[in-house]
């Protein structure tokens, strides 16, 4: 992967060990995923918080770490609310290292409000085009669909070091060529439950890139519904919705698979589950 010459002397250590750590991470993800190289980024949205999922070894890396971050970043939920964990009887020992956790990202700058969707709570964290380094899978969706921004689905570890450097390599759904549609889905009904949709649609495309075809319009909490469904009974980062969403880039219908929604198949989903 090509580094400029700034990005070469942080990968030296020249501007302190954390960004050097920082870089070694997003290095070694640009050279396993073949990234020519890292772009800017607009902001991250970090996991890696709650103190169930990264226990003391993740809590001992956070707190080693100094500097701030280099661009807008903002925390995924943590392991419990921290403010009225007493009322709901959290273990003082798990809550005392679960606000550990958040106080070291609090050091780096990054903003503290633990939500998976960032979009809510900062308008300006995204816009349409903008390069992010995103953790959450449902706010993954979001950025790359509704939003039309661009971002992967980050580790934690990668959020913060691309937070901390403000760039991430340069691959996946950060290129044009990987945001083409894998998938055309027609929709022969109005849609009331576009979760049910979504939960179906994920099973069957898993990693694809599905574009609706819909009789019905879908408002921003729909296709908030949509993405997170997806990404939760599959693995689907990005999709499009005809005449709704950002057009796809230029894609080969007969290349895709088609597939036919109808009442029924939604309707079954309460069915399996």
């Amino acid at each position: 992967m090509h580094l400029t010459k700034e990005e070469e002397h942080l990968l030296q250590g020249e501007r302190g060990d954390t960004l050097r750590r920082a870089m070694e991470i997003l290095v070694a993800l640009g050279d396993i995923y073949g990234a020519e190289r890292l772009v800017e980024i607009k902001s991250a949205q970090i996991a890696g918080v709650s103190y169930k999922t990264i226990g003391d070894a993740g809590l001992e890396w956070i707190s080693d770490l100094d500097g701030m971050v280099a661009v807008p970043s903002i925390l995924n939920p943590a392991g419990m609310d921290l403010l009225r964990w007493r009322e709901m009887s959290i273990d003082e020992d798990f809550a005392r290292k679960q606000l550990e956790i958040i106080e070291a990202y609090r050091r780096l700058g990054v903003t503290i409000e633990c939500t998976c969707t960032p979009y809510l709570v900062y308008e300006s964290i995204a816009s349409r085009g903008d390069h992010l380094a995103w953790s959450e899978s449902s706010a993954v969706s979001y950025a790359n669909s509704v939003i039309g921004a661009m971002t992967n689905r980050e580790g934690g570890p990668s959020a913060l070091a691309a937070a901390l450097v403000g760039k991430t390599p340069l691959y996946g759904y950060h290129l044009e060529e990987n945001r083409v549609p894998t998938h055309v889905i027609s929709v022969e009904t109005d849609v009331r439950e576009y979760g049910a949709l979504g939960f179906l649609v994920g099973k069957l495309v898993g990693d694809g890139v599905p574009l609706f075809v819909m009789r019905s319009r879908p408002d921003r909490d729909d296709m908030k519904a949509l993405g997170a469904a997806m990404a939760a009974s599959g693995s689907v980062a990005l999709y499009y919705i005809k005449d709704v969403t950002q057009e796809p880039p230029r894609y080969e219908p007969s290349a895709c698979e088609h597939i036919v929604i109808d009442e029924d198949d939604i309707m079954s989903v309460y069915d399996s589950t």
